[in-house]
């Protein structure tokens, strides 16, 4: 089966001027992404799992061309979305959406609810009637739990879990092949976190979409993605199907990460063996030589520092020596 979205050897970087530089000193450069490479298939979901500062929020933006980037993203095994103009990108901009993380920020605060919603149908369909566009908007509003009296109203009048079912009702609109949810739920409280991410399932489910979903929480991960890779530094560590990562993590510092993650059972928790991240998240700007997790490793030998280790092809890729 052909990957709905296929991206290879994607690269983002900033170039960023030192304050009180001199004019003949070269800026330094942030390497944000560094040869990051996956695929998403048609109805799945793809977990993007790591530390804050990790990439992924980058990662994301650069798929659809918020930030610039190097490297491939081909969509539907035909267009590079990388190698687009923005007037090529824009008719391609209905079929990938985005829901952004902090759902009160992401809505214009002028715009009634209604007309949030009917955004984007306005610019990528604008020969649609507005009867039909009102229809539309209200179908949309039901389907994400809004109710039809709302739809006048600011998103000042809403709490934040309602405000991200108005960000979705937005992004779905359009009817979308792709959806990128960037830490959808990480501003919300713990019982609404569960609604939304149900209230995704049942959207996915529904309609067909392929997700990409970045998020800290690992369970929540677990709960929602067929896929997960893990990010570190702006380089890809490991990645597998969900039962794979999670059942037997091969790199160190996925393990670390699950050997964070709160169990709800007393004894079970107490029986858990926790391993300790060493040291701190080095900078972007001057990362390590050869694996960039060596520093903080508790494997760490020499050839880590001479060589970094590539992910071998196939359904479960680790980035490690020692994997």
């Amino acid at each position: 089966m052909t990957a709905l979205l296929d991206v290879r050897d994607l690269q983002v970087s900033f170039t960023l001027r030192r304050a009180g530089a001199m004019p003949w000193q070269k800026p330094a450069v942030l390497h944000a992404v560094n040869g990051v490479s996956f695929s998403v298939k048609a109805g799945e979901t793809l977990g993007i799992v790591g530390e804050s500062g990790c990439g992924k929020s980058t990662l994301a933006r650069a798929i659809i061309q918020l930030v610039p980037a190097t490297g491939q993203a081909v969509w539907k095994g035909k267009t590079d979305l990388l190698a687009l103009t923005p007037s090529q990108m824009q008719p391609l901009r209905s079929q990938i959406q985005m829901v952004f993380q902090d759902p009160l920020a992401s809505l214009n605060p002028r715009m009634t609810v209604g007309r949030i919603i009917a955004e984007p149908l306005k610019t990528h369909h604008p020969h649609l009637p507005s009867a039909e566009v009102r229809a539309r908007v209200q179908l949309m509003m039901d389907r994400v739990g809004l109710l039809p009296n709302q739809i006048n109203r600011y998103p000042h009048e809403f709490s934040g879990g309602q405000c991200q079912r108005i960000g979705i009702a937005r992004a779905l609109i359009c009817e979308p092949k792709l959806l990128i949810c960037d830490e959808p739920v990480s501003a919300l409280d713990v019982s609404i976190q569960a609604q939304v991410i149900n209230l995704l399932s049942d959207l996915q489910r529904d309609l067909g979409l392929a997700m990409i979903f970045i998020a800290h929480d690992l369970s929540v991960v677990k709960h929602i993605s067929d896929r997960v890779m893990v990010l570190y530094l702006g380089r890809m560590m490991e990645a597998a199907s969900k039962d794979d990562l999670f059942a037997a993590p091969a790199h160190p510092y996925t393990q670390a990460l699950l050997s964070s993650v709160p169990i709800p059972d007393p004894a079970r928790a107490r029986a858990k063996q926790a391993i300790p991240l060493l040291g701190d998240l080095p900078s972007p700007m001057a990362p390590p030589s050869g694996c960039v997790f060596r520093t903080r490793c508790p494997k760490a030998t020499d050839i880590c520092a001479a060589h970094r280790p590539e992910a071998k092809l196939g359904t479960h890729q680790t980035a490690c020596h020692f994997a």
